[in-house]
């Protein structure tokens, strides 16, 4: 698990791999990959080698046959997690399932995989968007990593009038949600959408979509109580909107309140950060209407 910004040695590039926890592998088993309202995905996995290393290859995975890693991941395969030709790691690429595979070749120049069985199967996406006001580089890191590990299924940046950051760089982003996929056990890897206005993200959204608006204005009161008696409301898609720090002001609160099947929240009594409040927001969210339950 993270514990704060990644200091991963190939940070921006799009294809890498991470150790990962005991903890975080439990999350796994917990279904954090899986996001369903009626929990159609089978989320438990009892048999998986949880000491393996994973690796994110943007390639297609077949088993029995070989493949060419890309040339990016070949240091990080040889210098930084030392395997040599005959080592073992899990592959996947976000589309065909997980797979074990063995380094048949291994040299600066090439290095091959052999694709051996599928471990697990593909799953589908999971229908929960993080729609979220950008933060500062570090703190950015930190959040789109949490809201990954917590279930997210897609990550939204969405520009307010308080938004203290309007340009992103989406190559760092989307490399942190891989990070993150491959530390947690997640196949479906969340999509990291260009930055939309307030008003543009909210006027795309389906009406039938329920939309948890977490704001530090609404009466403090159990956010799981509200939110429990709209699971039913959940099987069309959940959004989960978090302010920039400062929150929205006046005029988009009540563009937000206006917008169809929207449940507004408190996150308690106290002041809390943004990127705190996502983990905060996304918990109660899998607690009430999606994989916790």
């Amino acid at each position: 698990m993270f514990a704060g910004a990644p200091r991963n040695p190939r940070a921006g590039e799009a294809i890498h791999g991470r150790n990962k926890t005991a903890s975080s592998w439990r999350n796994a088993e917990a279904g954090l990959e899986d996001y369903s309202p009626r929990r159609e995905q089978e989320r438990s996995v009892p048999d998986y080698d949880f000491t393996a290393q994973r690796l994110f290859l943007d390639i297609p995975l077949v088993a029995g046959e070989e493949c060419a890693a890309p040339a990016s991941v070949h240091n990080y395969l040889l210098n930084v997690l030392r395997l040599r030709a005959g080592d073992a790691i899990h592959v996947f690429n976000g589309r065909d399932g997980e797979f074990r595979a063995r380094l048949s070749e291994a040299s600066r120049r090439l290095v091959r995989l052999r694709i051996e069985e599928r471990l697990r199967e593909q799953n589908a996406p999971a229908d929960l968007d993080y729609a979220f006001a950008p933060l500062k580089q570090a703190r950015l890191d930190y959040m789109v990593q949490k809201a990954v590990e917590m279930g997210a299924g897609s990550l939204t940046p969405v520009i307010t009038s308080r938004t203290q950051v309007r340009r992103l760089n989406l190559e760092r982003l989307r490399a942190n949600v891989i990070e993150a996929a491959e530390q947690c056990g997640v196949l479906a890897i969340p999509e990291a959408r260009e930055p939309v206005s307030l008003s543009t993200y909210l006027a795309g959204l389906s009406t039938a979509r329920l939309l948890v608006f977490c704001d530090e204005r609404a009466d403090v009161a159990n956010p799981i109580g509200a939110l429990m008696p709209l699971a039913a409301r959940a099987g069309a898609g959940v959004s989960v909107i978090i302010g920039p720090e400062g929150g929205f002001d006046d005029a988009e609160r009540a563009l937000l309140m206006r917008t169809p099947n929207v449940a507004r929240i408190s996150l308690g009594t106290r002041i809390l950060r943004a990127d705190t409040a996502a983990v905060a927001a996304l918990a109660v969210v899998q607690a009430t209407l999606g994989d916790w339950r």
